[in-house]
Formats: structure tokens, sequence, C-alpha cells
């Protein structure tokens, strides 16, 4: 597999020695949650827009890996 990179970013998204990858069903579910069941989508539909008006596409990628990687327990607490 070759590194993925976003458009005028650095950030590799898909790498051939990474351990995370994302399955469909679990993106479906999240769309589903953001987009569709009323109390959850009431949440975070709004702080979607604000992330996706506030943080270049760069920067809304490093957060994803950082909150993916701390629901897995896995990362820093500074």
């Amino acid at each position: 597999m070759t590194s993925l990179e976003l458009p005028g970013s650095p950030l590799p998204l898909v790498d051939s020695e990474s351990v995370y990858c994302l399955n469909r069903s679990q993106l479906h579910e999240a769309r589903r949650l953001v987009f569709t069941e009323p109390a959850s989508a009431a949440r975070l539909g709004p702080e979607l827009e604000r992330i996706e008006a506030t943080f270049d596409r760069n920067e809304r990628a490093a957060l994803a890996f950082v909150v993916i990687d701390r629901l897995l327990g896995d990362g820093p607490r500074p």
C-alpha cells in the first residue's frame, strides 16, 4: 500500500506501517450519529460545522487522528 496524502498537506493518511484502519460499517455508523440520529446529531452537527469552519484540512485530519488515538487509550495526555 502506498502513502495517501491530503492535497496540500504533509500528513499521510494511509501508511503501509499503520496499525489503524477505518471500517466502512464504522464510518456508516459515525455518519448516522452525526447526521441522522436526533440527539447526537443535535450536538455533533454544530461542532462539526465549527471545526470545519475554523481549522484547515490538515488540522482537521490531525485532530481526527488524536481523537481516535485517545479513544483507544494510547495517546499521551498533556
